[in-house]
């Protein structure tokens, strides 16, 4: 989504994006939803993300806020050099369930 698309179209307020927290455990992105202000953001996300389960904590972050990478620039910030090959795991056996690269 592209912060254009991020603003608001009617008169619904601001796009906000919700993580919570579980006992213990980092912030997760749970959804999006509408509000005018962060108040409003935090008590609605309780209402539609922390009815239920062990919510311990709730975090609203205005979308158009939101800095973030294009599609384009893939090459450029996430392509490792191909020149070190020892910082990839070829050296060893990778533990079970894990994957390379």
């Amino acid at each position: 989504m592209s912060i254009e698309e991020a603003k608001p179209t009617h008169d619904q307020g601001d796009l906000w994006e919700v993580f919570l927290q579980e006992d213990g455990q980092p912030h997760v992105h749970a959804g999006s939803l509408r509000a005018p202000d962060a108040e409003m953001a935090l008590q609605n996300a309780r209402d539609v993300y922390a009815r239920r389960g062990a919510v311990t904590g709730l975090w609203v972050v205005r979308t158009a806020d939101i800095a973030a990478t294009e599609p384009a620039d893939r090459a450029a910030l996430f392509d490792g050099p191909r020149t070190k090959a020892y910082r990839h795991a070829h050296f060893y056996p990778l533990p079970g369930g894990m994957k390379e690269p």
